[in-house]
Order: C-alpha cells, then sequence, then structure tokens
C-alpha cells in the first residue's frame, strides 16, 4: 500500500534547509541536549513521582533527514502487519491478486509514498522533539520499549527565532519529552493500549467502495473548508463511525499525555528554567501565528487540533492536580479505565468524582485555608 523508500526519499527531497551552523557549534548542541535530556529525567521523576525507566538510555539526537527515516522505520512497524490483514479482507477485485491488482498496487503504493513523504517534509521542519513508541526488533533480541529523540536543527531554529535563553529553552523541550518518556516507561499498561487503539481505528476502515467514494467526498470537502478557513481536516473526513468512536478514545489519552507533558515543562518552576515565563509566552505566539498558507495546512492535517490537545490536556492537569494533589492525579495512571473520557477533560470535575475521590494530603490548600 505504501512505498516506503519512496516516501523517505520523497521527504527528503522536499526538506527545507535548517540553520546553518558550523560543525563545533553542531556538536555542542548534541552534547548539551544529551546532558540536558538526563537532568530532565530527575526533574520529571520528582516533580511527578512517577518511577519512569531505570537507567534510561541518553536521548537519540537526529536531523531533520534522520527524523523522517525514524519516522518511516516506526510507521512500517506498525502498519504493514495490519496491511496484510486487510488485504485478506478485500476479497476479488483490482486491488486483489492478478495482474490488474499488482498494476494498480504498484501505482497506488508510489502514489502513496509520496503523498506521505510530502507530510513528513513539513512535519520535519517543525517537530522539537518525541518519544518514538514502536521501533524496528532489535539486533541484540531485546524488545526496545521505546527512543526519547530530539530534532537539533529545528530546536536552534526555535530558539534563534524566539531570542530565547538557549540553555533554558533547550531543557524546557527535553522536560516535555522526558515526560512522555516517563508515562510510557513507568506505565506499564500505556503503551499496549495506544497500540490497541491504532490497530483497531486501522482494521476498522470501511473497504466497500461505496463507503470509500463517500469517503473520498469528504475529504475533498474538507480540503475546501480548510482553504476557507474553516474546522475541516482529513482525518474526521476519511473516518468510518466505527472509527470515530475509536479515535475518541485514542484522542482523549492522547490529549491527557500531552497536557501532562505541557503541564510539567511549565510547572517544574523557574529554579530549574529561569526564563519559562517568556518562553512560553513566546512559544505560544509561535505555535499561533504563521503564513495563511501554513494556517491551511495546519487545519488541513489536523495540528490544529493538536495544539487544542496540549490546551486541554494542560488545563485537565493543573486543575486536577489544585484539587487532588499530584497523588490523586496520578491515580490517571492505575488503568486503562481510570483515564479520563473526553467529556471528563473537558470537565475535570466529573473524572475527580470517578476515580480521584477526596483530596490528597499533597493538594494545595483550598480558598480560606491556612
Amino acid at each position: 500500500m505504501i512505498d516506503w523508500n519512496l516516501a523517505v526519499q520523497t521527504g527528503t527531497r522536499l526538506l527545507r534547509p535548517g540553520p546553518q551552523v558550523g560543525h563545533a557549534e553542531a556538536r555542542e548542541v548534541v552534547e548539551q541536549l544529551r546532558e540536558l535530556s538526563k537532568l530532565a529525567q530527575g526533574h520529571v521523576r520528582e516533580f511527578t513521582g512517577m518511577p519512569g525507566e531505570e537507567d534510561p538510555a541518553p536521548a537519540t539526537i537526529v536531523d531533520r533527514p534522520g527524523w523522517i527515516r525514524a519516522n518511516v522505520d516506526g510507521f512500517r512497524v506498525v502498519l504493514e502487519p495490519l496491511m496484510e490483514q486487510m488485504s485478506e479482507r478485500r476479497g476479488p477485485g483490482l486491488l486483489s491478486g492478478g495482474a490488474g491488482g499488482v498494476v494498480v498496487q504498484a501505482v497506488g503504493s508510489r502514489v502513496t509514498g509520496m503523498q506521505v513523504g510530502a507530510i513528513l517534509a513539513y512535519m520535519a521542519g517543525r517537530v522539537l522533539g518525541q518519544y518514538e513508541l514502536f521501533l524496528p526488533p532489535d539486533p541484540s533480541g531485546r524488545a526496545p520499549t521505546g527512543r526519547l529523540t530530539l530534532v537539533a536543527p529545528n530546536i536552534v531554529h526555535v530558539e534563534q527565532e524566539l531570542s530565547v535563553d538557549t540553555r533554558d529553552f533547550r531543557l524546557w523541550v527535553c522536560l516535555h519529552e522526558e515526560t512522555h518518556r516517563t508515562q510510557f516507561t513507568g506505565v506499564p499498561w500505556l503503551r499496549e493500549y495506544v497500540q490497541d487503539q491504532m490497530t483497531r481505528f486501522l482494521l476498522a476502515s470501511d473497504l466497500d467502495p461505496g463507503m470509500m467514494l463517500d469517503r473520498i467526498r469528504d475529504a475533498a470537502d474538507a480540503v475546501m473548508d480548510a482553504v476557507r478557513g474553516g474546522e475541516g481536516n482529513l482525518i474526521d473526513a476519511i473516518q468510518s463511525p466505527e472509527q470515530r468512536e475509536i479515535l475518541d478514545r485514542l484522542t482523549a489519552v492522547m490529549t491527557l499525555v500531552e497536557g501532562h507533558g505541557d503541564y510539567v515543562m511549565d510547572a517544574v518552576g523557574p529554579e530549574v528554567v529561569p526564563s519559562v515565563q517568556q518562553i512560553r509566552s513566546r512559544f505560544q505566539g509561535r505555535r499561533e501565528g504563521g503564513t495563511r498558507l501554513d494556517k491551511t495546512i495546519r487545519r488541513l492535517l489536523g495540528i490544529d487540533l493538536k495544539m487544542k490537545q496540549y490546551a486541554e490536556g494542560s488545563r485537565f492537569v493543573h486543575r486536577v492536580v489544585g484539587e487532588v494533589g499530584m497523588t490523586g492525579f496520578n491515580k490517571v495512571w492505575d488503568s486503562p479505565e481510570s483515564l479520563p473520557t473526553h467529556a471528563e477533560i473537558k470537565e475535570p470535575a466529573l473524572w475527580m468524582d470517578r476515580v480521584a475521590g477526596p483530596r490528597s494530603l499533597d493538594a494545595p490548600p483550598a480558598a480560606g485555608e491556612a
């Protein structure tokens, strides 16, 4: 279904050049990011009270092409087994076996590969870091739990654009990404839960030709709506009803983990990142800015929805920690059943009534209390 090699080639070819730095400066950036990611580990564990991973590997520092290759590797790990299952369900037709099917699949895989490459090229210039959940098999035979990756040229580009303290900004970014590592290594079931929801979502694709035609029409409408400045996006347009239900659950958990990361990176405190308030103010302004074309692409790809996830999730965590303390909030990691629903993220009191219970001892004092 996807020509992965062509996706990498296309993405790499369409990449915008990063900031121009000398070899010595580039080495210094890489070394400092590795050091700060290790420093952030301790701050995140102490602040959140979560166990995290014992002796985690140092962060992997990549450039933009390296980020594209890493993500294609992750896509292949997740998608290729699912594509085989989907292919078995198709039955006879142009997309099945035979000479005609081979031709259609070959052409389709190249087109899809180019599309994936173009999207990755756009994203590769924006992503500062990520915790990669899905990795190729380890040659040593051990099952890797994940990998923390930082995109050095993007971090340098943003800190230059915002004119902020470089060490503070780099540590601030590391705090966010290390929070994700702590979430997925300190909560034993979380990675499997996310993967299961992703698998269910992809296998729920409607393969009926008539329904596929409707999805294509919906996607075209979403493109036009995004161009006009509306809220349309391709993710919503191509879903089946069953997928919408699954995506609600997946969106809820990703809103939680992203909002938790945003909350921690700001709340660790000015004693760790002295210029955190200035960084947050300027970074938020950058998130909301951009050209009209850039805003259209962000809406179309659902990136603006992700920005809303950061804000909604952060408000949820802030409210819950403020009322029941970090101990009460950490009940969110007890089991999949303790995760907030989409409605509970919008109204945290619903989740607290259902899961958190009475205020914890480490909750901040309520108004009027000594």
